[in-house]
């Protein structure tokens, strides 16, 4: 937990957790929240002495809500991961200030370009946001028009 704090103060920001941490507060395995990094769900910060993850609070939030997605709402990771790319990431991510946001009022964007010239009300790094990181997944028709049956 010292090298957590340390690293902390070095990134500036407030709250880092170590894996082991946010496993117990997300409630899923380290084995999930790995998984969730390799698909490009999340990205946690990597701890340049010991290359351990920390996450901040953004990156639990993500966490949390791709999970409810997934086992509540019932999306395979493939699925979540084409909607990162087609759907609006407050929408996605259950905005609750959406109508304050210019991302809300510019949805044929996404918010990480939005970013570059206006203000969004998301607090978090674009970098280390799913949306961001699947940014380069092609967009895919997915409800493409069947061929006629015979």
């Amino acid at each position: 937990m010292r090298r957590a704090r340390y690293q902390r103060k070095r990134l500036n920001e407030d709250n880092l957790y170590l894996i082991n941490e946010v496993s117990r507060m997300v409630n899923l395995s380290q084995k999930r929240i790995r998984e969730y990094e390799k698909e490009g769900l999340v990205k946690p910060i990597r701890e340049s002495s010991t290359n351990n993850r920390l996450y901040s609070d953004f990156e639990i939030a993500q966490i949390q809500r791709i999970n409810s997605l997934i086992h509540d709402r019932g999306f395979t990771l493939a699925c979540l991961k084409n909607l990162l790319v087609l759907a609006p990431c407050w929408n996605i991510f259950d905005c609750p200030v959406k109508e304050q946001c210019s991302a809300y009022h510019l949805p044929w964007r996404p918010c990480y370009e939005v970013r570059e010239y206006r203000e969004t009300s998301c607090n978090g790094p674009c970098e280390r946001c799913a949306v961001f990181l699947n940014r380069d997944m092609p967009k895919e028709k997915i409800l493409e028009q069947l061929p006629p049956q015979k």
